[in-house]
């Protein structure tokens, strides 16, 4: 979920994910296959206990996996899998809600310079609305190893790219890694351990954090 605030409102914002196949579509092969819910908004206010469905002529596909930042009126989404045909495009679009009276207002605008990216970690650092993303994959096979720095401001979003820190053997051999944010300016990766006899249930654990200096971001790994 993301928060929206507008004329003094605040409202919450849900797009994407997937269900299972309608049971109308299922056969025995595909009983228990997912796919992507429509590509439509939902906007949920907690004060009146009202969700409403929102469909915009520039969301055309449904997607999960993606990433979404909010900054006052407007949401980003960045990147995402499309189950239907099972490519990661490098999408950005910024979504803005004006919370009317009466009914709410949603426009959607496709931007240039979007991120082919699933399933990464979004770390806070310095002042607000200020991050770093790290983690992730670019395709079914290859991990995003870089990080990328992001802004978001009254002007709009600002990415570049940030050198990652010198991952361990275990992190760059691995085709699996997952995680979360632990705080401001720290994260967490898990990848699964590879190592006979280790227990198949093992991980190894790594902490990642970021220092914010004159020169940028210092990442550092332990």
């Amino acid at each position: 979920l993301s928060v929206v605030h507008s004329r003094g409102k605040t409202a919450y914002v849900l797009f994407g994910g997937r269900s299972y196949m309608p049971p109308s579509e299922r056969t025995t092969e595909k009983w228990n296959c997912m796919v992507d819910c429509p590509p439509q908004i939902y906007l949920i206010d907690l004060e009146f206990g009202c969700c409403s469905a929102h469909a915009l002529p520039e969301l055309t596909d449904g997607q999960s996996f993606h990433l979404a930042l909010a900054r006052e009126d407007c949401v980003y989404f960045l990147g995402g899998h499309i189950a239907s045909t099972d490519c990661r495009p490098p999408r950005l679009f910024r979504l803005h809600v004006e919370l009317l009276l009466g009914s709410p207002l949603l426009s959607c605008e496709i931007l240039n310079d979007g991120l082919s990216i699933t399933s990464a970690i979004v770390t806070p650092i310095g002042p607000a609305h200020e991050y770093i993303i790290l983690g992730g994959y670019q395709s079914d096979s290859q991990k995003r190893m870089m990080c990328t720095y992001i802004a978001l401001d009254d002007v709009g979003i600002h990415m570049e790219p940030r050198e990652p820190p010198e991952w361990s053997s275990e992190i760059s051999q691995s085709r699996t890694w997952f995680g979360g944010t632990l705080e401001k300016g720290s994260a967490l990766i898990i990848i699964p351990s590879g190592t006979n006899p280790t227990p198949t249930d093992a991980h190894h654990l790594y902490q990642l954090g970021f220092q914010q200096g004159g020169d940028g971001e210092d990442i550092t790994q332990t």
